[in-house]
């Protein structure tokens, strides 16, 4: 590849990348509507432990996130 080429294709994946990160928020969000309204259905005798469960997961997350970043 020329380097004109090689320019061209890194500016064509530097537009998809904010692409995927949208449609993965957007996956995301729904997975959460989805199990929230599930959870909802369920009654509050398993909203203790979801909230467990959902809390570990965020803080999970979140750490994950900021050791990549870290890297």
């Amino acid at each position: 590849m020329s380097p004109s080429e090689t320019l061209a294709v890194d500016a064509f994946l530097g537009l998809l990348v904010p692409l995927w990160q949208v449609v993965i928020g957007v996956l995301v969000l729904v997975t959460l509507v989805v199990s929230v309204r599930k959870l909802l259905l369920r009654g509050p005798s398993r909203m203790g432990g979801a909230l467990l469960l959902v809390g570990s997961a965020v803080v999970g997350l979140a750490v994950v996130s900021y050791l990549l970043q870290s890297l």
